[in-house]
């Protein structure tokens, strides 16, 4: 069975206590990545939210009618 799956994420991000800053991708469970700073946790949890659609489309997991995607500060 294919599940659907959002074309607008949102992203939460926040600076953890050793200043390092966790973005997390709210609609798909699992999908966080760290970064330096903002922008490139930002940049490495969209890169891999994007790999995570990728193999769930090549594995029929999900049903995508995307003409586009969107990313959204929360």
């Amino acid at each position: 069975m294919q599940n659907s799956i959002s074309n607008c994420f949102t992203i939460e991000v926040e600076q953890e206590e050793d200043g390092r800053w966790i973005a997390e991708i709210l609609e798909i469970p699992g999908v966080l990545a760290y970064g330096s700073t903002q922008q490139q946790a930002i940049s490495n949890v969209q890169a891999l939210a994007l790999r995570v659609i990728a193999d769930k489309l090549e594995h029929g997991e999900i049903n995508l009618g995307l003409t586009s995607l969107t990313f959204i500060a929360a």
